[in-house]
This record gives C-alpha cells, structure tokens and sequence, in this order.
C-alpha cells in the first residue's frame, strides 16, 4: 500500500505499539520510543499528542506515562530493566551504610543490586527477599536475617502476617525500601500484603531510604505504603524535571545516581 492511506495506516501501527510500550512498562522517555518504533523525536512527540487527546495515555516533560500501572513482572523478567541505572543507584545506597549498620533491604531488583554492592561493610542485614538473602549470604562480613512468611513467587519474595510479626522483633538503621510507584500521593506497590510487611518496617527504621528508577516516578499504583513525608531520601538516576521540586516539598532528601 502507497501513499496518505499507506501512511495513516503505518502511523496507526506505531502508535498502538507506542500504547502498548507505555502500557507495559508505565513510563517511557521519548528518546526510547523513537527507537523502538523507529520513528523521529519529533513524529513521536505528535503521536503522544494524539494519543493523550485520545485518552490512551499521558504526556510528561521527555516522555509518556500509563494512565494505570502496568501489571507486575516477575521478578526474574525485571532484572535486566533498567541495568544500569539500577547499578548507579545501589552504589549511592551502599555509600549510605556505615560500618557497624543494621539495614533492612526489601525485595526488589535494585535492593538486590544493594546486596551484590554490599562488601566490606560489618553490618547486620534484614531481608524478606529470597535472591537479597541468597547475594548476602556470600558476603562474609554481613550477618543476614531472612524474614519468615508466605512466599510470592512474581516477586522473589515473603510477605503476609508471618513476615510483620516477625519484622516487628528488629530494628535497623536504615531501612531500603523498594516502589513500583512514587507520586505526591506517596510510595506505592502492586500487593497489598507487600505494602504491609513494608509499613511494618518503617516503623522499625530510623531511616528510610526509596531507591527508585524513573520508571516508576508519576505511577500510583495499587496499595499505598505511605506518604512521601514518610521518607527521608530518595535515591534515582536521571531524575526528571518536578521531582526535586516535589521532594523538596514533602521535606525528602534527592539524591541523583546520574550526577
């Protein structure tokens, strides 16, 4: 097929795919779609247009947001997302414990990335995740604790009454805290058990610390943990434009993996 018909039907295929990115990974910068679709910046930029006057999604400064949050991945499919500013962040974390610490790391892929950088350090380590505890166990300074409970097999993961009653006898300097979602609403995760155990242990932290990549900054999802007041820091990579200003606001230390 040639010409406009040929033309509107292509453009019509990239921008159910550009939904379908969106959609499934809850935000995307333009520069990656533009790749993906093999598109210029600036035919990306009015598909978004179209696409949000449309109703299928929302523009953000660089980028594009889900008007949901994508489902949850295994925990083995989020590994590899991501990679290198996951990495950035866990050594600004690792550089946040002090020889002597009590940590509390939850069970997310950065949260891993904490355990695999954590070397060198005497501390005491708490975990309710199976790979955390697993990266810790090699470490021969960290003393690890895993926490009791139901397991999760999407998210690598004990969570339920169990792990919160057992939280409940720890206490722990810091505390990482993984998100699927940080908005001015607050943290959020996609399980409701998850954000339980994960209130739990912000009442047993004397800091909290979210380590979050920007795929997840602007995403409200499902169970809320707590408000962004909860937090003392939070750690990103390429942080997008209204995030310090938002922190700034709540009182939340920002810290950028990326400068």
């Amino acid at each position: 097929m040639t010409g406009p018909v040929g033309e509107h039907a292509f453009g019509e295929e990239r921008r159910e795919r550009i939904v379908s990115m969106v959609n499934a990974r809850g935000r995307v910068r333009i520069g990656e779609l533009a790749r993906e679709v093999a598109a210029s910046e600036p035919t990306v930029r009015k598909d978004l247009a179209l696409l949000e006057r449309s109703g299928l999604l929302r523009r953000t400064h660089g980028g594009a947001l889900a008007l949901r949050p994508p489902a949850e991945r295994p925990f083995a499919d989020r590994l590899s997302r991501d990679a290198e500013a996951k990495t950035a962040i866990a050594r600004v974390c690792v550089d946040l414990v002090a020889d002597g610490d009590a940590v509390y790391l939850d069970s997310g892929t950065t949260t891993l990335r904490i355990a695999e950088l954590l070397t060198a350090r005497n501390v005491n380590a708490l975990t309710n995740g199976i790979a955390v505890a697993a990266a810790l166990a090699e470490k021969p300074t960290v003393r690890h604790t895993l926490v009791g409970g139901v397991l999760r097999p999407s998210a690598g993961a004990v969570a339920g009454a169990l792990a919160v009653e057992n939280v409940a006898r720890f206490t722990v300097n810091t505390a990482f805290i993984g998100a699927t979602g940080l908005t001015a609403d607050g943290i959020t995760v996609a399980d409701h058990n998850e954000a339980q155990l994960k209130v739990a242990v912000l009442g047993r932290a004397r800091r909290i610390v979210v380590p979050v990549d920007v795929s997840k900054i602007g995403i409200n999802d499902f169970a809320l943990v707590a408000p962004l007041d909860a937090v003392d820091t939070v750690v990103t990579a390429d942080a997008p434009p209204g995030l310090a200003e938002l922190c700034a606001r709540h009182g939340v230390e920002l810290i950028d993996a990326a400068t």
